[in-house]
């Protein structure tokens, strides 16, 4: 089978173009924008150590959830309709949880956000598979650097904006990005049912076998075969690179600050860290989906972000204080290696269907892997007393990663792991 595939004009997509890329841009600002606000929101809502860790968790959480549950919406309803499930469930969820008084209902209504999220993380990489097959590197390039952007820009925006109106204004603001994502979808929606109309008007059977055809990828009942994602290596070699990778980055998050801070760092110079590290996931994101698709050995990059993730481990654990910003550089590229992931969600499947299933259950197991690192690298150094072993658990996450980096470099696919659909020969119906 030969994977090229001819390139065609943009005129047509334009609108699944934007919808990926304002999906993309949206995905996490309501992560990111509330742990500026913390502080006000602990007077008001009344959030403790205990409800500020569940907070904490409820991404990764969620994203575990809804990743696993995801490829069934997608094959039960379809891709645009799991889209325009998770669109819904932001929008409400940001726009209640910025009406609320209480830090229950805070948290109840976050975990319907991060459940919309958890869809749109699944439902890209097929989105891109199927409106893009012949562009797969440099959509995923767009998509990866602004869902890095989204990252970047909410928790800088989160404490002017609540300075000039209120908290409930700066969390409930992202909820218009959220809208956003919906317009240019709406617009390619109207245009492919117009090319279908005329299609059926012009040749009314191949219309109709087409239709039928498709009605897999598109959430009809049309027989497609069954994958099976945990008989498949690659499915599990990227679910394991994604969860040694996020567990790092979700560390890095959540205990970059802090350790600086008790390194001997001002509080506002440690921040600046985090937010430099999270700015250095920009120009990685941009570079890895342009570059990787053309290399024989895609380890070999996943080498060179490993190695940049160590020497930023190293240093920050054995210099904290001296060449600070050094370390933090080499950490922030080596988060190339989460832009490869999702990059490798669509170079290791064949079929649209492929990669909902293997952007699902990758993420799902992924996150659900990822989220307990930071309550590890936390609960290690209390019981210890030392950030010895807690760096140490970082190398651990390095060896899975590239565990897992080496289970997916072998050119496979998850449409492997297919259940054989048999079809009888025309020799068997005659008998």
């Amino acid at each position: 089978m030969t994977n090229f595939i001819e390139k065609r004009p943009w005129t047509g997509r334009i609108g699944a173009l934007l919808g990926i890329m304002v999906m993309a841009l949206s995905l996490r600002t309501a992560v990111s924008v509330v742990p500026p606000l913390l502080g006000e929101l602990s007077g008001e809502l009344g959030f403790d150590a205990g409800t500020t860790g569940l907070l904490a968790m409820l991404p990764p959480l969620m994203f575990a959830i809804f990743g696993l549950l995801t490829p069934v919406l997608i094959r039960r309803f379809g891709l645009e309709r799991a889209l325009v499930a998770a669109v819904v469930l932001a929008i409400a969820g940001q726009l209640g949880r910025a009406a609320t008084g209480e830090v229950w209902p805070f948290l109840s209504l976050t975990a319907v956000v991060m459940a919309g999220y958890g869809i749109g993380n699944v439902v890209l990489p097929p989105l891109v598979k199927k409106y893009f097959p012949d562009r797969v590197g440099i959509v995923t390039a767009g998509y990866v650097t602004l869902l890095a952007v989204g990252t970047a820009i909410s928790p800088q925006l989160a404490v002017p904006v609540a300075g000039a109106a209120s908290w409930r204004v700066s969390i409930g603001l992202w909820a218009s990005v959220s809208f956003l994502v919906l317009l240019p979808w709406i617009t390619q929606f109207v245009r492919d049912r117009k090319e279908k109309f005329d299609a059926g008007q012009a040749h009314p059977g191949a219309a109709g076998q087409a239709a039928h055809l498709g009605a897999g990828q598109s959430g009809g009942a049309a027989e497609v075969p069954r994958l099976r994602p945990w008989r498949s290596p690659v499915a599990w070699g990227l679910a394991i690179f994604l969860a040694g990778n996020s567990a790092q980055t979700y560390v890095y998050f959540t205990w970059l600050p802090p350790y600086l801070s008790g390194q001997g760092l001002d509080a506002a110079t440690a921040g600046t860290a985090l937010a430099y590290f999270a700015i250095l996931g920009l120009p990685v994101s941009l570079l890895v989906p342009l570059w990787v698709p053309r290399m024989k050995n895609p380890i070999v990059a996943i080498t060179l972000f490993a190695l940049l993730w160590t020497a930023g481990h190293l240093g920050l654990y054995l210099s904290p204080v001296d060449g600070t910003w050094l370390w933090v550089t080499f950490s922030g590229l080596g988060q190339g290696t989460f832009a490869t992931a999702l990059l490798m969600v669509n170079l290791r499947s064949r079929t649209t269907h492929g990669s909902s299933v293997l952007s699902g259950f990758s993420q799902g197991l992924g996150y659900a892997g990822a989220g307990i690192a930071p309550l590890f690298f936390g609960t290690i150094h209390d019981a210890t007393g030392s950030w010895t072993a807690s760096f140490a658990m970082l190398g651990v996450c390095l060896a899975v990663m590239m565990t897992g980096a080496v289970m997916i470099n072998a050119k496979r696919y998850i449409e492997d792991s297919a259940e054989q659909l048999i079809v009888p020969s025309p020799a068997d119906l005659k008998e």
